[in-house]
């Protein structure tokens, strides 16, 4: 499919012209196909860049919300119809800011994992199920980029042309293998749960971060990360364009005495001006500088148990109960056709195999996977092989 069926539909980029597609939409029937584009890699954060729509009777949008900010108005018209996305959880966070929040979803990729399919990228997805190959090729561009190109905006509406056809093909799969339930669980997981929280010490994500081993390393990662992530903020541009991890972790195990010194390391080479080097050296001397009750702790506190290779030493008992768990979830898995982790959270099976319920049972193991946040049908399927793994 190298084109959509109405053509490619103007970009929508004012007032009046939002206000005829939120008026349209809202008229239109059945489920709403949603997408959004973002510039990672490119712009600092996850905002989207464009947002495409189709539904039945209002054909196919193209919004900017660069210059339509706030589409909670069309948001608002579309409470209460089934929002049909592919990987939702990727684009909700960037919806969620321009006022756009489902009430009811339907994710393919996720039904996608559930029904079994090996391979649940959308491209993969529509040609598998439907047999159409979708044009590809703009998935990593910099859709910040303005005007944005013929082709791309053939890309985007694409990418929302056949998603209801493709919905309705997986309801019929899943229903067939007597797993729509279980998918309608999943879905209204998502479209209920909050947004995430913050991540605490961002930093600590440095790639390349297990090399780095005493606490005064630590205090350059944190210090460099956090001036490059204000620096990107302000150039509104992707941290990595303003210096890699790579180069973060250098400084950090060589502890550069001058900004000389610093230039000699890698990512911080020939192209790099003065004034720029004396910005990541004052970083550095800033770390240098903290006393010792001012360094980061060697590592993030630990909630729940420990990493499983440690539990051998620590507790054999709760390590025989993991290889027994895992290996009766990963077959109960492979009997349903999807994967162990949309099956049960592997977090989930080790908090149990852990700190196991005082009185094993099917009412116990179940009431400690809900407090875990496992849906209903999880529970069901996976209680009795838990409680027969807790107890040999």
């Amino acid at each position: 499919m190298l084109e959509p069926r109405e053509g490619i539909p103007p970009v929508i980029a004012d007032a009046d012209a939002l206000a005829e597609v939120v008026a349209a939409f809202a008229a239109g029937s059945g489920p709403v196909a949603v997408d959004a584009e973002r510039a990672s890699g490119y712009r600092y954060g996850q905002r989207a860049y464009l947002v495409q729509l189709r539904r039945e009777g209002a054909g196919t949008a193209l919004i900017d919300p660069v210059a339509c900010p706030d589409l909670s108005g069309l948001g608002e018209a579309l409470t209460g119809v089934e929002w049909v996305l592919h990987a939702a959880t990727q684009d909700l966070p960037c919806l969620r800011e321009i006022g756009m929040v489902p009430t009811r979803l339907f994710d393919t990729e996720l039904a996608g994992r559930l029904a079994g399919f090996p391979r649940v990228g959308l491209g993969a997805m529509v040609e598998g199920v439907l047999g159409f190959v979708l044009e590809k090729g703009h998935s990593a561009v910099d859709w910040s980029t303005r005007p944005l190109p013929e082709p791309w905006l053939r890309y985007a509406a694409l990418d929302v042309e056949l998603l209801v056809d493709l919905r309705d093909a997986l309801e019929k799969e899943l229903d067939r293998q007597g797993k729509l339930d279980w998918a309608r669980q999943e879905f209204d997981a998502i479209a209920s749960a909050p947004p995430p929280e913050p991540r605490k010490d961002p930093w600590r994500r440095t790639s390349g971060m297990h090399k780095v081993r005493r606490r005064r390393q630590l205090a350059v990662v944190r210090e460099l990360w956090q001036t490059r992530d204000h620096i990107a903020q302000r150039r509104d541009v992707s941290p990595g364009k303003v210096l890699g991890d790579a180069a973060i972790v250098e400084a950090a195990l060589s502890l550069p005495a001058n900004a000389h010194a610093l230039a000699a390391l890698n990512g911080f080479g020939h192209r790099m001006g003065r004034r720029q080097l004396e910005q990541w050296q004052a970083a550095v001397d800033r770390a240098k500088a903290l006393t010792e009750a001012q360094l980061p702790a060697p590592g993030q506190a630990v909630t729940g148990p420990p990493p499983p290779r440690a539990w051998a030493d620590k507790d054999p008992a709760a390590a025989a109960r993991l290889s027994a768990a895992r290996a009766a979830v990963s077959a109960l898995a492979e009997q349903l056709n999807m994967p162990q982790e949309n099956l049960m959270t592997p977090d989930t099976v080790r908090r149990v195999c852990w700190e196991p319920p005082a009185v094993v049972d099917a009412e116990s193991v179940g009431a400690a996977l809900t407090g875990y946040g496992a849906r209903a049908w999880q529970v069901e399927q996976v209680t009795p092989v838990l409680v027969t793994a807790l107890s040999a």
